[in-house]
């Protein structure tokens, strides 16, 4: 992409320069596009990393963001014409990529995939879903709590409008998996969304309502290898958020802000290739490779350390419970939905790929499918078998089957605490530090305690008269 060519054609005025922090959130910093030509790019955007959650301290803050001129697209929702490029950050001291920054970790992973001679390209397809609410408010402090969900779409919203203006067609609870409008009423909100979507040059394969009340969504986009499919997520996440801005309503990401209902998952699908070859398919069951069952191996093996990484919230534990879809059982299958590792059926062997299903959409996906990538190539590394495939349903086992099937955490300190002590698989090549990694379970370990010691008007329910 010649950025300096499409700055002319399009007569931007700005170019914003955009980067992903520890937590997953995208930050950008806005120059006047007259300051852009071959000398700035060659020495990059100076900035102070010293305010990042997670980051540098204040002693050594100076940064540098180094723009990759092939992410460049015209914003869709400025008014003022401005060039959007996506950053690594650099540590200007040697000129590397900085050792917490999240992209840079991602592209450390592409070069370990290279140099291990196991593959070549990592390709992996994510399925974030996501809300679309009316409005929102909650409320914390001394004096107490609230959260309100405001959604004319919401099943309890039947009672609502007793002016005789209600108008009654809405998904039930877990009935959003998708009928027609005016049921589904957001059909022209997704539509803009894939519009916008298509212009970024992010090709969408599908859209649809999701299985919740109350406006749960998915827009499903094409896999590409690890970097970009990166940076296509943190687009995907900007579109939807400000269309549903632009439309008078609210889009979170949040993987369970409904209690009773089906929440938010990020299944991610992803295979190695080499040499042009899916090292993934097989004559094994479902036509799978032994690289491939090794490389699920490694993921259920890992998969607690992972969920610190790919379940980052404490409310990514609200979704991880039986029977609302969520995949909290470590097992592979075929056809069982119920298992955190899923095969999809496909047509040929290039289609050949792993589903796993426990992540969600408030992982930061650099370091998502990086983790999820260097848990699995350990597995193929030291050859870790996941056993046998789980066909039967595994929320309806007798119960000294299912004592043998392991489950993935149960709360964010649990997970982080299984980061701390299997963290090895992660720092091979460079590609994670201990240092990102401490800094880290601080951060995470914050949000912990927050928690931890914020009242809960549920406990109210329960002990309040006792």
């Amino acid at each position: 992409m010649d950025v300096i060519k499409l700055i002319k054609e399009s007569e931007a005025k700005f170019v914003d320069l955009r980067f992903t922090d520890t937590r997953g959130k995208e930050q950008h910093v806005t120059v006047p596009s007259h300051v852009v030509d071959e000398e700035w790019f060659d020495h990059g955007h100076a900035f102070d990393g010293s305010s990042i959650a997670g980051w540098k301290g204040i002693q050594a803050s100076d940064m540098l963001l180094s723009p990759d001129a092939s992410t460049a697209n015209i914003d869709p929702f400025f008014d003022e014409t401005t060039v959007i490029m996506t950053c690594d950050v650099i540590e200007p001291s040697d000129g590397k990529g900085y050792d917490r920054d999240p992209r840079s970790i991602a592209k450390r992973a592409e070069a370990y995939l290279k140099s291990s001679g196991l593959g070549d390209t990592a390709f992996f397809g994510p399925e974030p879903e996501f809300f679309i609410f009316d409005g929102i408010s909650w409320h914390s402090d001394m004096s107490g709590c609230f959260v309100k969900i405001n959604s004319d779409e919401a099943a309890w919203a039947s009672a609502e409008g007793q002016d005789g203006s209600n108008i009654g067609h809405r998904p039930t609870v877990k009935g959003g998996y998708f009928p027609v409008p005016p049921v589904d009423s957001h059909q022209d909100i997704r539509a803009s969304m894939v519009l916008i979507l298509e212009e970024l040059g992010i090709p969408v394969e599908v859209f649809h309502h999701e299985v919740a009340t109350a406006g749960q969504n998915e827009i499903g986009t094409k896999f590409s290898t690890l970097v970009q499919r990166a940076d296509w997520t943190q687009l995907l996440k900007y579109v939807v958020h400000n269309v549903a801005h632009q439309y008078g309503k609210t889009a979170t990401f949040m993987p369970k802000p409904i209690v009773g209902d089906n929440g938010s998952g990020m299944h991610v699908h992803q295979s190695i290739w080499k040499d042009g070859k899916n090292l993934f398919a097989g004559n094994g069951y479902a036509g799978m490779s032994e690289f491939a069952l090794y490389y699920i191996g490694g993921i259920i093996k890992h998969a607690k350390a992972l969920n610190a990484i790919t379940n980052p919230g404490t409310n990514s534990y609200k979704r991880l419970v039986p029977h609302y879809e969520a995949p909290v059982k470590l097992a592979y299958s075929a056809r069982n939905r119920s298992a955190s590792i899923r095969i999809p059926h496909v047509q040929s062997d290039k289609a050949r790929r792993i589903e796993t299903r426990f992540p969600d959409p408030l992982a930061n996906p650099y370091l998502c499918f990086s983790a999820l990538m260097m848990a699995g190539l350990d597995g193929v590394q030291n050859k870790i078998h996941p056993g046998e495939p789980a066909d039967k349903n595994l929320y309806d086992l007798p119960p000294e089957e299912d004592a043998l099937i392991p489950t993935v955490c149960a709360s964010l300190e649990e997970a982080l605490a299984a980061l701390d002590k299997d963290r090895e698989f992660l720092t091979r090549g460079g590609v994670f530090s201990n240092e990102f990694i401490d800094a880290y379970i601080e951060l995470k370990m914050g949000e912990v305690n927050r928690t931890r010691m914020t009242t809960h008007p549920v406990e109210f329910d329960m002990y309040y008269s006792l």
